[in-house]
């Protein structure tokens, strides 16, 4: 990957059309503070990263430049399939209590 932090969360703020002003008042912090995240002259601490990867609807792993796909789409997929295995055993509990005469 060819980009950093800074640079990801100024594109970020940028591709929305959101001022640094805006986008640091609803982030919680100030403008002059997001002014240095933005170019990396400090680093932020896990609290706003993860507010910032709420606040833009990203994943933490692309925020961190550790994924191309921003919405975590991987992630998403496998909360997907997570869901669908406790339906089935869900189903499969109702089932066994049906079974031993037990009902819910």
């Amino acid at each position: 990957m060819d980009r950093n932090f800074p640079e990801t969360l100024s594109a970020l703020r940028r591709e929305r059309n959101i001022s640094q002003r805006r986008a640091a008042s609803e982030l919680g912090i100030s403008q002059a503070l997001l002014s240095h995240y933005e170019n990396g002259a400090r680093e932020p601490g896990l609290n706003f990263v993860c507010r910032a990867c709420d606040y833009y609807g990203v994943s933490a792993d692309y925020m961190l430049c550790r994924s191309d796909e921003p919405s975590g789409e991987k992630i998403g997929a496998a909360k997907a399939f997570i869901g669908q295995i406790r339906n089935v055993l869900d189903r499969a509990e109702v089932v066994l209590d049906q079974n031993n005469g037990v009902t819910k």
